[in-house]
């Protein structure tokens, strides 16, 4: 069995890890860390956990007794950790904030030698997730709008801006209660916010550049909140030659997503109950004379977040990436 420690537990994140460890069968969750919590059972924060399990969070960090770390912490507190915390060489690492998702950056200075991160995203970097001692999950957003871009890197089709817009449930704000995020605003309500320059661009066009070099276009991305708690629904604009049929386009995300296990190319109009509660993103593409119109879904908490994670360590340790991940979604 993989021996797992989780650090930053009580979050939306952390709990929907818990949830797939708990019934994972090749992993066992030796602790979940947190100071708030010491000593309170898991369930009296994560209450969708009653009769699942009597763990209780502790303060105490048993580092040499795991398998894998997953750092489930806000972003910049899992460079904060690994500079106060020396993980052994032998625990590999899960880091599911933004802190070490681009290359050539290291956030805990000299304590950052070795930390040699992988971006955590299978469908591009799948061989190297397999032979990686640490990965940095890719952030949510980030996550469903590389899914529809890939394959036309993949083939040098990017060429011009790409207008992006997406919208996430309120699950995607985290845990922790704001205006934004409170039931008699959110509810009936949408609102735009960090359009043009949300935290996740950096990481998509250092993807996009992995599969296209010199990709420099710009990739205008608007999020959304929405007045649902939790998927992404993103669609995405690319200027294409018009001489292109659509059937090619297609082929090319058919051929491109053969071999993934959770992201499949589907002839038909997408939505979010497909996806909810599942670690699947689903890609469609329409084509409109020079326009390419891509639709991408995904659940924010699971492909976007602790599902990957999971599928993650299942690469890692050469297992079943399916393990602990086959989910039914909610459809109705």
């Amino acid at each position: 069995m993989i021996r797992v420690g989780i650090v930053g537990g009580a979050g939306y994140t952390a709990g929907e890890l818990i949830r797939l460890l708990l019934h994972h069968p090749e992993a066992e969750i030796a602790f979940v860390h947190s100071t708030s919590n010491a000593k309170n059972l898991l369930t009296d924060v994560h209450e969708g956990l009653l009769g699942e399990t009597e763990m209780k969070f502790t303060s105490r960090l048993a580092l040499k007794s795991i398998d894998v770390l997953f750092l489930c912490m806000g972003h910049g507190k899992s460079a904060e950790f690994l500079a106060e915390h020396p993980v052994p060489q032998n625990v590999r690492i899960i880091d599911l904030a933004q802190d070490f998702r681009l290359k050539n950056s290291s956030p805990i200075g000299e304590a950052g030698r070795g930390l040699d991160f992988v971006y955590g995203l299978p469908e591009l970097n799948r061989e190297d997730i397999k032979t990686a001692r640490h990965v940095a999950n890719p952030g949510c957003f980030a996550t469903a709008i590389q899914l529809g871009l890939l394959p036309l890197a993949a083939n040098w089709l990017l060429h011009d801006d790409i207008s992006v817009n997406a919208i996430t449930g309120s699950t995607g704000a985290g845990v922790k209660p704001a205006a934004t995020t409170h039931f008699s605003w959110r509810t009936g309500n949408m609102s735009i916010y960090k359009a043009f320059r949300h935290q996740h661009v950096p990481e998509i066009r250092q993807s996009l550049a992995q599969l296209q070099p010199g990709f420099d276009a710009s990739v205008d991305f608007i999020p959304y909140r929405g007045d649902f708690a939790r998927g992404i629904f993103c669609t995405e604009v690319v200027r294409i030659d018009p001489a292109l049929p659509e059937k090619d386009f297609v082929q090319l995300y058919k051929q491109f997503y053969a071999s993934a296990a959770f992201t499949h190319y589907v002839d038909r109009d997408l939505d979010l109950k497909q996806v909810v509660n599942t670690n699947k993103a689903l890609v469609h593409v329409e084509k409109f004379e020079d326009k390419l119109l891509v639709t991408s879904v995904i659940d924010n908490l699971l492909k976007g977040a602790s599902g990957q994670a999971v599928q993650n360590m299942n690469l890692m340790f050469d297992i079943d990436e399916h393990a602990g991940l086959d989910l039914k979604p909610s459809a109705f």
